[in-house]
């Protein structure tokens, strides 16, 4: 062997280790997981008490896509709450300070009858998806998004983080607005 070879042999032999080390690394790679254990007892459908490797463990096991319906279904409902919904007609936080702040604007309630709004509605999930339009394997006109599952997970729960917040200040304000307003009406 030549240096050119050995050079090129240590250089492939490097990046196999490297190639090997970043999919092991993948975050986004399914791993095998090991759920079994010895002597179960059920606490409910997704938790177990048991026995594993000789530890008493509970363990909470779930399906991922009724993990992320959950988790995806608590951020919508959240955004409704302190947003509101026009297809159902509710007003939200932001609509209840909104209609709260136009009645202490009003002259009967000493307001001088313009409304002072600095708030812009921000919802946080009108922000997503973007759709691949094209042709799929049976040949169908379809449109696909994709992206990671843990991505997903992490941005629903960032979104549920700033909701979470968003409500306790909405919240905050309506009261502060309501307290204004009843001591304006008496």
């Amino acid at each position: 062997m030549n240096y050119k070879q050995v050079i090129l042999s240590a250089l492939a032999l490097i990046s196999i280790e490297l190639l090997f080390t970043a999919c092991t690394s993948n975050p986004n790679k399914a791993k095998d997981i090991e759920t079994k254990m010895e002597n179960t007892s059920q606490i409910n459908g997704e938790t177990s008490l048991g026995v594993k490797d000789g530890m008493m463990v509970v363990q909470k096991k779930v399906q991922m896509n009724e993990e992320l319906r959950r988790i995806q279904y608590e951020v919508y409902e959240l955004e409704d709450r302190v947003y509101g919904n026009r297809k159902y007609g509710s007003l939200g936080l932001y609509g209840v300070l909104r209609d709260c702040k136009a009645q202490l604007s009003d002259p009967k309630n000493g307001g001088d009858g313009k409304l002072k709004w600095t708030e812009p509605i921000d919802r946080v999930t009108d922000k997503e998806e973007e759709f691949k339009i094209g042709i799929d394997e049976e040949k169908k006109l379809v449109g696909v998004s994709e992206e990671f599952l843990a991505d997903r997970i992490k941005r629903f729960k960032g979104y549920k983080q700033v909701l979470d917040k968003r409500q306790d200040e909405y919240e905050e304000k309506v009261a502060i607005c309501k307290t204004e307003l009843k001591s304006k009406q008496n």
